[in-house]
């Protein structure tokens, strides 16, 4: 063997040594900081049918606050989506097509919107043009104090304030008269 094959064979010693260092240092921050975010996560409450649905207040696109407690009485269709979520885009015309016929039987939809921008949402708003009330969740507050997790999830409140049911994932137009039917006031 010559000088200059060993050098190259040192050299892609020298590289691997560097690349194993640098793979096992990675390893290393990743496993600390999965034991750290356990450690110090918050304690959330997972909500539950029965469960006192938590209030909340956010503005929709016209600028109006939407405060829960004010929808006691009725049912409230709580949708949590967001405007690149596929089957939350398929699910939002058979929404607004059962709001148009439940809002006037005491069942509300709030689309709660996590954390985009105002001309997003309103551009998606418009192009399905919706009619009921779209909130943008800005700090995932309300996200987090209803622990969701995938998007679509929609959480129907029923006109005592209570959560009647937790469905996630996308919702057929029979789901979605089904479920406003349910929260219905008598």
């Amino acid at each position: 063997m010559d000088k200059e094959e060993k050098q190259t064979k040192n050299s892609k010693k020298k590289k691997r040594a560097v690349m194993r260092t640098t793979i096992l240092a990675i390893l290393i921050a990743a496993i600390g900081y999965t034991i750290y975010n356990s450690a110090t996560a918050e304690d959330v409450t997972v909500l539950k049918v029965g469960d006192k649905a938590p209030n909340f207040t956010l503005v929709d696109l016209e600028g109006k606050d939407h405060k829960l407690s004010d929808y006691e009485g009725q049912g409230v269709f709580l949708n949590f989506w967001g405007t690149w979520c596929k089957p939350c885009a398929k699910e939002m015309p058979a929404m607004d097509r059962q709001y148009e016929v439940f809002s006037n039987e005491g069942v509300q939809v709030l689309a709660v919107n996590i954390a985009q921008s105002d001309f997003e949402v309103q551009s998606f708003a418009d192009q399905y043009g919706l009619s009921f009330p779209v909130v943008i969740d800005k700090t995932k507050s309300v996200m987090t104090a209803y622990n969701i997790r995938p998007l679509p999830t929609t959480v129907l409140v029923n006109p005592e304030g209570n959560i009647q049911r937790i469905i996630t994932g996308e919702m057929t137009e029979q789901d979605i008269e089904g479920f406003m039917e349910e929260i219905k006031p008598d």
